[in-house]
């Protein structure tokens, strides 16, 4: 992982100082080993603070819908979960994609820092990565873990590989999910009514409505909320009764369906560590029965099964049977 940082880091440079790009998109160093956040560098004295390594989880893909609108172009590293993201943006007209300089980077999934913190490890110093393991350091001892334990809940289901890009930084074979992305919600639509109602009450009543997930959601890209609206009349930050913190989350799955690409990034940045991701795979798995296998920004032109009308479209009704 080490070489796919110094690869990444001297293509950033050659681009700026040849003209390719105007400025970089990518991730910067934070004030512990895991606190990694997205950033733009615009020299090569700026790019001493980039680096891209196995905490570098946050979907760039989001931050082009304002860089891309800037003069100059801007390099983008995309893993193959964002290049999903960026499809589905372009798609919407979102991002100018002729003022984007993709290289695609490969991915062997990104630890959870949440996962390492129950392991007892607060401080990161340094990773050395494996395909299917993982070796942490922390406070100058090595702690090892099967990659499965400690990564982030999206990368243990993704199959997506790299789709939109000028150039590839690849050095290792394609990682193979262990598991599979609807086994959870088959096990949710398996509950009783009474049985859901309580799992879901349980989880959103954790809700702070801090609006994490809304920010760093590609598909949230609206230039106003509704749920920043002051006269919707629930436009407060923190959840004010129990019917708030559910329609805050239960609005917002409706308005992503069928644009969302199961990035995954609503539950990785949830301080309060509700599995947000499974309202939108729900969503997923729906469509995927009603409409055939369909995956949001597979590519930027073709249009997806609610936004495009056939007269061979499938009632609800007749598929579930009644009004279920």
């Amino acid at each position: 992982m080490q070489k796919l940082n110094e690869l990444a880091l001297e293509k950033a440079k050659t681009l700026l100082a040849n003209g390719t790009v105007a400025r970089v998109l990518g991730w910067k160093k934070g004030e512990l080993g895991y606190d990694l956040e997205p950033a733009v560098f615009y020299s090569e004295s700026d790019l001493e603070g980039f680096i891209y390594n196995a905490f570098s989880g946050a979907n760039l893909s989001k931050y082009l819908i304002e860089e891309s609108k800037k003069e100059g172009k801007v390099l983008v590293f995309l893993k193959p979960c964002d290049s999903y993201s960026f499809n589905q943006l372009v798609k919407e007209h979102r991002i100018v994609k002729e003022n984007v300089y993709t290289v695609g980077i490969e991915c062997q999934g990104k630890l959870d820092v949440k996962k390492l913190k129950e392991k007892g490890i607060e401080i990161v110093d340094g990773v050395i990565e494996n395909v299917d393991d993982v070796t942490v350091i922390s406070l100058g001892k090595e702690y090892n873990f099967v990659k499965e334990e400690v990564l982030l809940g999206k990368c243990s289901v993704c199959e997506k590989h790299l789709l939109s890009y000028d150039e590839v930084i690849s050095l290792h074979d394609k990682r193979t999910p262990k598991l599979d992305r609807f086994e959870i919600v088959k096990k949710l639509e398996a509950m009783t009514a009474d049985e859901r109602y309580a799992f879901w009450k349980g989880e959103l009543s954790k809700c702070i409505r801090c609006n994490a997930c809304r920010n760093v959601c590609p598909a949230c890209n609206c230039l106003k909320c509704v749920f920043d609206n002051d006269a919707s009349g629930i436009a407060s930050k923190a959840n004010s009764d129990s019917f708030e913190e559910k329609l805050f989350h239960i609005i917002r799955a409706f308005h992503v369906a069928g644009r969302c690409t199961d990035c995954g990034e609503c539950s990785r940045v949830c301080p309060q560590a509700i599995p947000l991701h499974l309202l939108n795979r729900k969503f997923i798995s729906d469509i995927n029965r009603l409409y055939g296998e369909f995956q949001a920004g597979e590519d930027d032109v073709t249009k997806g099964p609610l936004t495009a009308y056939t007269t061979g479209d499938a009632e609800p009704s007749e598929v579930f049977g009644g009004n279920k």
